[in-house]
């Protein structure tokens, strides 16, 4: 089960603020690692979408050599 609380910016800087020892360098850490996971998906999602795309003369042509690849497969 998941709970969800609605918190205002403000008081959750003053309770990062208060964490005691080494927990703000932790969450700083995570917070970090979603960020990077995050733009690493951004980039790939970027790489694909700019990616080549066949033409429609290519598609075209492919559709032909299937073609004539089945017949010579059948014959």
């Amino acid at each position: 089960m998941q709970a969800t609380i609605n918190i205002e910016f403000d008081e959750l800087l003053k309770i990062v603020k208060n964490l005691p020892g080494s927990k703000p360098s932790i969450l700083k850490a995570e917070i970090e690692k979603q960020t990077t996971s995050a733009n690493k998906r951004s980039d790939f999602e970027t790489l694909l979408l700019g990616g080549p795309t066949f033409s429609e003369e290519q598609i075209e042509e492919i559709a032909k050599t299937r073609t004539a690849i089945n017949k010579w497969r059948t014959k």
